[in-house]
């Protein structure tokens, strides 16, 4: 049996962000503009989660600029869930591993585990370098992963200096709360909860209302079927987002390449 050491500073941060956008709101109020730099502010990081750190770090689902992917890892960054190497690197763990012995998040274990609890410890804060050789030679990246603190420390700075108190509080605060419970609830309301189109050999799950709010990630038994596409919504009514974003933006020749889904994947949608 594992033996996991609490994570004194990641359990700080989720405690104090979560505090600090609790008493905000509670001190200041809720407004329309409030309301809207949080929609603002969740919308733009949830895409670099899904369409970066996800789909493009994890799995390379298309490809992009090395400029451009410089921008998706800032964005994803400033999320608050460490860097994208990090990132990457424990996603691709999941996918060897998914529901089993080694996934670093293994919804078997419960609903906590999955959730939330795997990051309070320190067991799995170390980058896996060995799963991300074709990541790891980018000195950007590497030095993005080291202070993964500064785009959310910039963000909290921009937002205070143009708009106050209140600007952080709904712009960063309430925005990173939701955010991260929509990113959490991939490997725990993802792997209980859903149909299954594919039998895959984890207990991924196809969610409509998590498809919705994470910008097509609750399409999860879908992508772990066939998780090398750039959608993760099969059929046509599978409302996915961050597709949606990844095409206007191959339009405008910002990234190219998308992979698709073979048509013997789409035989069974």
């Amino acid at each position: 049996m594992v033996k996991h050491r609490i994570a004194w500073r990641g359990c700080a941060v989720l405690l104090g962000v979560h505090v600090a956008a609790v008493v905000g709101v509670a001190e200041l109020g809720v407004s329309r503009r409030g309301l809207a730099l949080a929609a603002v502010f969740y919308a733009v990081r949830m895409f670099g989660l899904s369409a970066g750190a996800h789909r493009y770090f994890a799995h390379r689902a298309f490809d992009t600029s090395r400029a451009f992917q410089l921008v998706l890892a800032v964005i994803a960054t400033a999320s608050s869930q460490l860097g994208v190497l990090w990132w990457a690197s424990q996603h691709r763990v999941h996918h060897r591993h998914a529901d089993g012995p080694g996934d670093p998040h293994a919804r078997t274990e419960g609903f906590w585990w999955a959730h939330v609890g795997w990051i309070l410890v320190t067991t799995h804060d170390a980058i896996a370098w060995s799963q991300i050789p074709d990541l790891a030679r980018f000195p950007e990246l590497r030095w993005l992963d080291r202070y993964n603190v500064v785009p959310a420390l910039a963000l909290v700075a921009g937002l205070a200096l143009l708009g106050g108190p209140a600007a952080v509080v709904w712009g960063y605060g309430v925005s990173t709360v939701a955010l991260w419970h929509a990113m959490f609830a991939l490997n725990s309301v993802a792997h209980a909860l859903g149909s299954r189109r594919y039998a895959t050999a984890d207990r991924s799950r196809n969610n409509a209302l998590l498809a919705l709010a994470t910008f097509g990630e609750g399409w999860h038994n879908n992508h772990h079927h066939y998780p090398g596409a750039a959608r993760c919504g099969f059929a046509w009514w599978e409302l996915d987002l961050s597709w949606l974003g990844l095409r206007a933006l191959a339009a405008l020749g910002i990234v190219w390449n998308l992979r698709g889904v073979p048509a013997r994947v789409m035989a069974a949608v």
